[in-house]
């Protein structure tokens, strides 16, 4: 069965012309339910664990950890965060983190499982930046490693801004290939090194951009051999986005989503999918983007 990480909206509201989406956390569950993608018991909801702190700690340095629980980030450094800081705001990526973890274990007995949030690439080791504060796959990666529950990790980061916390944190680590592919003129525009990462051009198509996933994703399963793989599947991508520069459409975007989880479903991979990006004009484009994963995840392992 498909088991889905589902968190109660935020409820705490964000300044007024605040860019990120929260309504979609909400929205995106009702809609799978109405149209009969999924059922009640493919959901679950996660918790703040304590059991979760080393793994957050073996991430994330200890003094960030210590600042952002105890709300002890200021100035410029809380305006790269882009929310105004809060308690609940914390709690809500501490659950987050524990929905990814959580989906880690689903997914090795599953197959797949997935997290309606999360997909918080742009965490650092030492500092939260663009509405990131923990990195969710980056500390569920540790958790297998750690657990032994996986020893060769690979990362497929197909939101539309470069996974840039994700490919920091394990720069020199050789059990976790971090693969980014992203709009080259997009934030962050001081880009970090990930294993491999595909720069995209402004108006990208989705002719184009499917070309280029068929000639990487089957080479990198061969070459780096993962037991494990994490999929980052912003829907920025699309040609309607705010914050993206590319030129897909919501076809294009589907077939994305078709191409990497049947090639994954046939090398057998067990993998963990986080949400990520989605900040097109229309929220109804946005749920239509996003509940596409879902409804291809049903259709290939379930």
């Amino acid at each position: 069965m498909l088991k889905i990480a589902f968190h109660p909206i935020y409820k705490h509201p964000l300044p007024e012309g605040h860019k990120f989406p929260m309504d979609k956390y909400d929205l995106l569950p009702r809609q799978l339910l109405h149209e009969g993608t999924c059922e009640a018991d493919n959901f679950f909801q996660p918790v703040i664990a304590s059991a979760d702190e080393t793994y957050i700690r073996s991430t994330h340095e200890n003094t960030y950890v210590d600042r952002l629980y105890h709300l002890d980030i200021h100035g410029h450094e809380a305006r790269k965060i882009g929310f105004p800081l809060s308690k609940a705001l914390v709690d809500r990526e501490r659950t987050i983190t524990n929905g990814t973890i959580q989906a880690c274990d689903l997914a090795l007995e599953n197959g797949l499982a997935m997290n309606i949030a999360g997909g918080t690439h742009h965490a650092y080791s030492h500092r939260g930046e663009a509405f990131c504060m923990l990195n969710d796959q980056a500390i569920g990666a540790n958790y297998l490693l750690m657990n032994k529950k996986a020893s060769k990790i690979l990362i497929i980061d197909l939101d539309v801004h470069q996974g840039n916390g994700t490919a920091q944190i394990f720069r020199y680590d050789e059990r976790v290939f971090t693969f980014s592919v992203h709009g080259k003129s997009n934030y962050p525009f001081k880009k970090e090194r990930s294993d491999l990462d595909i720069a995209l051009p402004d108006n990208t198509s989705d002719e184009d951009y499917l070309k280029m996933l068929k000639e990487h994703v089957p080479a990198l399963i061969s070459k780096v051999k993962p037991d494990f793989v994490f999929y980052l599947s912003g829907v920025d991508i699309l040609s309607t986005d705010k914050l993206g520069k590319l030129g897909c459409s919501l076809e294009g975007c589907k077939e994305r989503d078709r191409y990497v989880l049947s090639v994954l479903y046939q090398h057998q991979l067990p993998v963990e999918v986080s949400m990520g990006g989605g900040y097109s004009r229309d929220i109804k484009v946005i749920i239509e983007a996003h509940a596409n994963t879902y409804r291809m995840a049903q259709d290939i392992y379930f």
